[in-house]
């Protein structure tokens, strides 16, 4: 499934500029998300639990199932690009960097209306995210590949099998222990909008190129 969004204006570094900040700001949404207590995203309650039975931090779990994704679509015949490199090793490293502030760590234990806070300005962080991460042009992201290599050969629906790999990455978190709540719940239901919104806010700033460009429409990791 393809969809017209903007492409960052600019060169080369100016791309990977966009690149690396959408990848920052969608680890800081990861780690606002994980200290609100209320709830991971399905991949991130997978990291989680792989975290929790393994020496890995939930940052390195991250980067590890990034590359594992990364290589099984590379073997299906989903060849990577530099974005989808950059977003299997960057998303967990920087998480891990951010997780290890004594002050990010405290977050965890405020009283419940800070974490809704944190929950929902997580949630909103995602959609420029994306759109920077996106905009960049420098191609999908290990999840997203794997997505769109599984519906080229399976013949289903992009929308099918996205949904499938990531129900399956939610049950195995779930029974590994990752944290599963209403802050799951609310990504499934906003996150859409929120990166939605994001692509149109983009394309109308002086930020954009002056012509759109199609690709994968994605959601981040």
């Amino acid at each position: 499934m393809r969809a017209p969004h903007s492409r960052v204006r600019g060169g080369l570094v100016a791309r990977l500029a966009s690149l690396v900040a959408g990848l920052f700001l969608f680890a800081l949404a990861i780690v606002l998300l994980l200290e609100s207590k209320l709830g991971l995203s399905p991949w991130d309650v997978l990291n989680q639990g792989i975290a929790r039975h393994s020496p890995l931090s939930f940052g390195a779990a991250n980067v590890a199932v990034g590359l594992a994704i990364l290589l099984l679509a590379w073997a299906l015949g989903g060849a990577p690009g530099l974005g989808t490199v950059a977003n299997a090793v960057l998303v967990g490293t920087f998480i891990q960097l951010l997780t290890s502030i004594d002050g990010v760590a405290d977050l965890s234990s405020r009283p419940l209306a800070p974490r809704i806070a944190l929950l929902v300005a997580g949630i909103a962080l995602v959609g420029p995210a994306t759109a920077f991460y996106i905009g960049a042009d420098f191609g999908a992201g290990p999840r997203d590949t794997l997505m769109l290599v599984g519906a080229r050969r399976t013949g289903r629906r992009v929308g099918v099998v996205r949904a499938t790999i990531e129900a399956s990455a939610l049950v195995a978190g779930i029974v590994l222990g990752g944290t599963f709540g209403v802050g799951t719940v609310a990504w499934a239901l906003l996150v859409g909008p929120a990166v939605e919104g994001s692509f149109a806010l983009l394309a109308r700033s002086p930020l954009a190129a002056e012509q759109p460009v199609a690709a994968p429409v994605v959601i981040g990791e």
